[in-house]
């Protein structure tokens, strides 16, 4: 049985945990002004699994560093676990983020001179969170299948064992968001089954996913599937097993 956020926190919340409103985003290139993003308006509750699709330039990647607080819309509003990311300085962004967001990336972004065990409590380090942080950081390796790992470097590990450092370390905090940018994209087949089936577990414990993916299969294990085109949502679409339906 899947357990709720607010279920297993303990709490009563409001069901939406990101809700963005008419955002735009832009970027100068030289002399152009190249649009990521086009009045976009957005609304996801607690505990789903979003897949982010769509082609090279249409808006996934901005769409994710906005939601964790990377960049900032030219207009419109971003609003995370009920706090508005509108007008907040950077010092008060990272804080922010140490909290409550968590972040894969494809190309892992561990630190090279740190263990496994070291990268996982390095956000707990930073945010200054927990007493027994190293307990919480072996944990987090044996959940991710690799606790016999804990004291290896990145460059000691596989492409597939770094992902799912990065996946212990991205749940270090207890964040009631995580965000997944391409986490398969540099991955081969099994590894990448693996990852997304680690994604899968962390669902079902309770958390909110929004995963960019390139790839349509992976996108169909998530529970609602989100085409961008051009900077604007084309398609928003729930599913049921291999079997797609339009959201009402």
């Amino acid at each position: 049985m899947r357990i709720s956020p607010a279920a297993r926190k303990g709490e009563i919340a409001e069901s939406a945990i990101i809700d963005i409103r008419s955002v735009s985003k832009s970027y100068q290139t030289g002399k152009r002004d190249i649009v990521a993003l086009r009045d976009v308006s957005l609304r996801i509750d607690r505990g789903e699994w979003v897949a982010v699709v769509g082609p090279s330039g249409c808006g996934k990647s901005t769409l994710l560093n906005l939601l964790a607080g990377i960049d900032t819309p030219d207009t419109g509003e971003v609003v995370v676990a009920g706090t508005s990311l509108s007008g907040m300085g950077e010092d008060r962004l990272a804080a922010w983020r140490g909290r409550s967001v968590g972040i894969v990336f494809q190309f892992f972004q561990l630190m090279p001179t740190l263990t496994s065990l070291e990268n996982v409590m390095l956000p707990m380090e930073l945010a200054r969170a927990g007493q027994n942080r190293r307990a919480r950081a072996r944990e987090l390796l044996e959940r991710v299948g690799i606790g016999e790992l804990a004291g290896n470097l990145p460059s000691e590990l596989s492409g597939g064992e770094q992902q799912r450092v990065a996946i212990a370390r991205a749940l270090a905090n207890d964040p009631a968001l995580l965000l997944a940018d391409e986490p398969t994209g540099n991955l081969d087949s099994t590894n990448g089954s693996i990852v997304v089936d680690l994604l899968a577990d962390v669902w079902q414990r309770g958390a909110t996913i929004v995963m960019v993916t390139h790839d349509p299969l992976i996108a169909r294990r998530a529970h609602r599937i989100i085409t961008m085109h051009d900077g604007q949502i084309a398609s928003d679409q729930t599913t049921l097993g291999d079997a797609p339906r339009m959201r009402a």
